[in-house]
């Protein structure tokens, strides 16, 4: 079974996102929570926070076993800019964009479902 968990609107940049995410792709969810926490940076923090999310969707849900589960899919794409203006000289106006970001992981413990199960 496959459950998934979200963090819309995150308070970082999504180039610098993809690059913690990129070393827990593909791993088991106790791997990627040891290596996120000994990763230095402000996306490891959230997502370490959106991959606890999803391990428990798929315990309490799915009635999955920690042990199994492994990201199967997990990206990050842009979310909205907050734009802000920014004084520059000579009475210009630059802007300041702060960028955020949509976090999605999804997690599976490689067992399929009968579909007369899920009906």
């Amino acid at each position: 079974m496959e459950t998934y968990a979200i963090h819309k609107n995150a308070d970082l940049k999504p180039r610098q996102a993809r690059l913690t995410l990129d070393l827990v792709r593909g791993k088991s969810v106790i791997e990627a929570r040891g290596i996120l926490a000994n990763t230095n940076t402000k996306a490891s923090r959230m997502i370490v926070k959106v991959l606890n999310s999803a391990a428990a969707n798929a315990v309490n849900n799915n009635n999955a076993k920690e042990t199994d589960l492994v990201i199967s899919e997990c990206f990050i794409n842009p979310g909205p800019v907050r734009k802000k203006i920014k004084f520059a000289s000579r009475s210009r106006i630059g802007r300041a964009d702060h960028r955020t970001s949509h976090i999605v992981i999804k997690v599976s413990d490689n067992k399929k479902t009968n579909k007369k199960e899920a009906k």
